[in-house]
């Protein structure tokens, strides 16, 4: 039985993330079908994208329909296409990424028969090591690589609490100018466990927590933002957003230094959102996600061996 300390790691994850839903709708959609409904979204979306409280050329969208809880972000890269897409396609690469969530101590990716297999070790914001976390098993799909068109798919039938059906996306196409833009987005059906987890997270730790979608203003004139299951998942959404900007950033350094510097990019860009995304000072995320590193680096390893 877990604790009440216990239960904003597991929810949180749920959130993880990442990343990006896909549901079998979309993933059934032609890929000139996908490419015209996401430039069609970027054009909806280009006044939202240049003007709003950010900061960033960010829009974040989230409902609730019965037990399912979604969420989309879209945003502009300041890269061109191609190399959002040599990156992102690569499995491997998303395990850099994911990991530099607080939540998340480590991700190891090995082949499979058609994709590959994402294993997540989500925990709690200070060190663990994996051994002391749940494993989430995503399948990895390349659902359309095309000259203007990118669709990644991952699929894990369980997570926390006794959620199923997570479905995650990744999605891009080029703008003008060497930009892209991107989509991410996630969605699961909860349990019954977890909407009891979260009322008691929200009456007690998690009060005051919101998310990104301004819900009204308050007597002072002052944004009134989401709360709750909605807004959690925002604030997660947002992170790996902003984990995936902080790996294309990276990239032009030598690779030796690639991870310090991601680690200490990443807690500055999400450092901005004091209401929504800080939790810990640079110092403590940067000693404990070293530590996991590496124990990420030994897990990949074991895994490797263990194909041979």
């Amino acid at each position: 039985m877990h604790t009440i300390k216990n239960i904003p790691t597991y929810f949180l994850l749920l959130a993880a993330a990442v990343l990006f839903s896909a549901g079998s709708a979309s993933a059934a959609l032609r890929p000139s079908h996908g490419e015209e409904r996401l430039l069609d979204t970027y054009r909806r979306n280009m006044t939202g994208l240049s003007r709003n409280s950010f900061g960033l050329p960010l829009v974040v969208n989230s409902f609730e329909q019965g037990d399912k809880v979604h969420v989309d972000v879209y945003g502009i890269f300041d890269y061109p296409f191609s190399s959002v897409a040599d990156y992102l396609k690569v499995p491997a690469n998303w395990c850099d990424i994911v990991s530099l969530h607080p939540n998340v101590k480590a991700c190891t990716y090995r082949g499979l028969p058609g994709g590959q297999l994402l294993t997540f070790y989500p925990g709690k914001k200070v060190y663990q090591p994996p051994d002391d976390t749940r494993k989430v098993l995503y399948r990895y799909r390349v659902v359309a690589l095309q000259p203007r068109y990118l669709n990644i798919d991952l699929a894990a039938e369980a997570g926390p609490f006794g959620t199923k059906d997570h479905r995650m996306k990744f999605e891009a196409l080029p703008l003008d100018g060497g930009r892209t833009f991107v989509h991410v987005s996630y969605a699961y059906s909860d349990s019954v466990a977890l909407r009891l987890a979260t009322k008691i997270y929200f009456a007690t730790l998690g009060r005051g927590k919101v998310g990104f979608t301004v819900t009204g203003t308050d007597s002072n004139g002052r944004p009134v933002y989401i709360g709750g299951p909605r807004g959690a998942l925002e604030r997660s959404a947002v992170r790996y957003y902003l984990a995936i900007q902080t790996f294309m950033d990276t990239l032009r350094y030598p690779e030796e230094s690639r991870f310090s510097r991601r680690i200490s990019q990443w807690h500055d860009l999400t450092s901005r959102y004091r209401k929504q995304l800080f939790d810990l000072s640079k110092n403590e995320y940067i000693a404990f996600k070293t530590a996991e590193h590496k124990n990420q680096v030994n897990l990949q390893r074991q895994v490797g061996t263990a194909l041979k």
